[in-house]
């Protein structure tokens, strides 16, 4: 498998493609009312936290608007999280805030600037909507409640369908990547390795970047349905090699990227931030569109240049909102896998 190990950002590229230019124009530096908007509804996100010593991950919530800000600053209360010892100041942050029955998440990412007995402080450095296709594959809002207490690690990661991928990069700036497939096909336990596959999505590829500066990893995986995630740490590799492709083939379509974890640690716990925000069956009440959001993130950035200033115009002619709504829903449709 040596030979087919991605090292550098140019074998990445040359692998997956360069991000398409407008995922950088969906990315803002604050929260805006619609971020705002859709953090004082969802009742449950995947927070990653790490700095020099490695990267940890965990979940955090309970009840829709647990979290509260501003424009620039996040607060989370700290009773509310999963794994609070992962919280200090200083550290780079990652999160993923789910909104039940919506296929899209928000992301913000930022910095740790304080920490107190009461709250976790963040200040906001980046906020973006991210592609609904790892909710969809992972059929995560179609899930019924499962019961009972899940004690065989290995057959809750062969039964998994969602994966937070919790990563952080030379420059202490920390990623949570959402993914998503069948049970079977997400993730597949090797002994102490663990394997799993890059699908098309918004092609940011931050994690991976992450990974080329700093192996260490975490992932936090799901049975949509369970209130119980598995959380394991390790050394990640990202490889082209094909045998280990082929056996994360969904739909006849092997993936063009395989990413090999090597275990340190794993666990597997109840998640008091699942049992308390009891999200499933999903109820789907959320007004809140991801298409506009979308546009309206476009319409903030502040990226000069004259393709930036011609895609931010475009977006005033009327109607836009509902073409961009049909064009995400045809990609999800043709371009899951």
């Amino acid at each position: 498998m040596s030979g087919a190990a991605i090292s550098t950002v140019e074998a990445l590229e040359s692998v997956i493609g360069k991000t398409p230019p407008p995922m950088h124009l969906k990315v803002i530096d604050h929260l805006d009312a619609g971020a705002l908007r859709w953090i004082s509804q969802s009742p449950v996100m995947f927070a990653a936290v790490g700095g020099g010593s490695g990267v940890g991950v965990t979940l955090a919530g309970g009840i829709p608007g647990f979290a509260v800000g501003d424009a620039r600053e996040l607060q989370l209360p700290i009773a509310l999280l999963d794994d609070p010892t992962l919280a200090r100041s200083g550290a780079g942050f990652g999160s993923l805030f789910l909104l039940p029955g919506i296929g899209e998440t928000l992301r913000v990412n930022g910095r740790v600037t304080g920490v107190d007995a009461e709250k976790i402080r963040i200040t906001v450095e980046e906020c973006y909507g991210h592609c609904a296709k790892a909710l969809i594959r992972s059929e995560l809002w179609s899930a019924q409640p499962i019961a009972g207490t899940q004690d065989d690690i290995a057959a809750f990661v062969a039964r998994s369908r969602f994966l937070a991928l919790a990563t952080i990069g030379a420059e202490g700036h920390a990623d949570l990547s959402p993914k998503g497939d069948p049970a079977g096909c997400l993730a597949q336990l090797d002994g102490d390795t663990l394997w799993f596959a890059d699908r098309p999505g918004n092609r940011r590829v931050d994690s991976f970047r992450n990974i080329l500066d700093r192996a260490h990893v975490a992932l936090a995986l799901l049975i949509p349905g369970s209130s119980h995630v598995a959380v394991l740490r390790g050394e990640a590799r990202l490889t082209t090699d094909e045998a280990a492709r082929a056996r994360l083939t969904v739909q006849d379509k092997t993936p063009q990227l395989a990413i090999r974890v090597d275990i340190s640690c794993i666990e597997m716990c109840a998640s008091p931030a699942l049992e308390r925000a009891n999200l499933w069956p999903a109820d789907a009440e959320s007004d809140i569109d991801p298409a506009t959001l979308f546009v309206e993130h476009i319409k903030l950035n502040k990226v000069r240049g004259i393709g930036p200033t011609l895609a931010r115009a475009s977006l005033s002619v009327p109607g836009v909102t509902g073409l961009l709504k049909k064009g995400l829903e045809k990609d999800y449709k043709d371009n899951l896998y």
